[in-house]
């Protein structure tokens, strides 16, 4: 999912050391250690126990797509902090000026298209609305938002195909544009949409409002260049640790995961693939990132390319995290609209894709 990379410097598998020393100090950062790289240790530590065999299996085949996929991470990377340190990602606001069809379009297009702060996409989202957005624009905004970015782009590209990829910048678009003029046929229908927040904003998404045009040559800064060292560093961190935790997760996989039963649940056969894959992505989804490689594996088992994308869409908008942090922010009818317009639209995106690849 794309809630923005967390805000903090990278601390590697066990951060600095609290006060005292001995077993204590241990315990303590025991307590602290990246859950993330905890859980990549103990699948490692869970196959040396009860499969060594697969054990060195796994480790090869993580280092093989680490290596493969080093540029494009790179890239993606460079990418973001560029548009972190120059300011480019609080261009967002300019997206909801102007006639409402045209913010719910312009809105839609920017959300699939930018990177956005550390500070994240949902505490965005209560600033705008908090700010008089129109709930549609916001709508096609928050949908397309998720889904797709200049670093998923690139990542897709190289973990799956440069097809998929576009496909899925497609189904962003398509999925924003879906939600906002859908909700407003429903406000003008009569539906109960007034005062959609919860609790009134707070943090720094509200500076992503403000009006203040880019700095392109960020290099120029002395501030600006030590913001895109940092935002490197810590979103480098970020994609490598969960790309580390979803390519292990990919071995084993393709070692246990019965391929013929996989295919009778979400093969191109399947009539009902499209909408199981839709509903398993909303458990099953780590992020948009771990959720490449996932993705590519169950391809290579037999998922059809309609059920892979309509997973990644509905996972990139509904997965547990994404769901917990909207139902804390606005209100049920809110929620309700946004969990129904993100399943329905991802299995609309994954049928579309499926019948444009059967008659091309």
């Amino acid at each position: 999912m794309k809630l923005g990379i967390p805000n903090y410097m990278p601390r590697g598998l066990f951060p600095p050391q609290s006060e005292g020393d001995g077993a204590a100090r241990h315990l303590v950062n025991l307590g602290r250690i990246d859950r993330v790289w905890l859980a990549s240790f103990l699948l490692l530590a869970g196959l040396a126990l009860f499969d060594w065999p697969q054990a060195p299996v796994s480790l090869s085949f993580l280092w093989d797509s680490l290596v493969w996929i080093a540029p494009f991470l790179a890239a993606a990377v460079l990418v973001a902090a560029y548009a972190r340190a120059s300011g480019a990602d609080a261009l967002a606001a300019r997206a909801f000026r102007g006639r409402l069809e045209v913010m719910i379009v312009t809105a839609a297009l920017f959300g699939a298209l930018s990177p956005f702060c550390s500070c994240g996409v949902i505490p965005l989202i209560a600033a705008l609305m908090a700010a008089g957005a129109p709930l549609p624009a916001v709508m096609a905004f928050w949908l397309a938002s998720p889904i797709m970015d200049p670093e998923v782009f690139v990542l897709t590209a190289a973990g799956i195909d440069t097809g998929f990829a576009v496909a899925k910048t497609v189904a962003a678009i398509g999925l924003g544009l879906f939600g906002g003029f859908a909700t407003w046929a429903l406000q003008r229908r009569g539906g109960s949409f007034a005062n959609p927040l919860k609790h009134a904003p707070s943090g720094c998404a509200a500076g992503a409002l403000a009006d203040k045009p880019p700095v392109w040559a960020f290099w120029r800064e002395d501030a600006r260049r030590g913001q895109f060292t940092r935002e490197a560093a810590q979103n480098g961190h970020f994609l490598v640790k969960w790309l580390v935790l979803a390519f292990l997760l990919e071995s084993l996989m393709l070692a246990y995961v019965p391929a013929q039963q996989l295919i009778a649940l979400v093969g191109q056969e399947q009539s009902f693939a499209i909408p199981l894959a839709a509903l398993v992505g909303v458990p099953a989804y780590l992020n948009s990132y771990a959720a490449i490689p996932t993705t590519s594996a169950l391809m290579d088992l037999g998922m059809s390319s309609g059920a892979a994308l309509a997973f990644m869409v509905a996972g990139a908008v509904t997965s547990i995290p994404a769901a917990v942090a909207v139902h804390a922010l606005v209100r049920r009818p809110i929620f309700l609209t946004y969990l129904v317009f993100s399943l329905l639209g991802a299995m609309l995106c994954g049928w579309i894709y499926q019948m444009v690849l059967t008659f091309a």
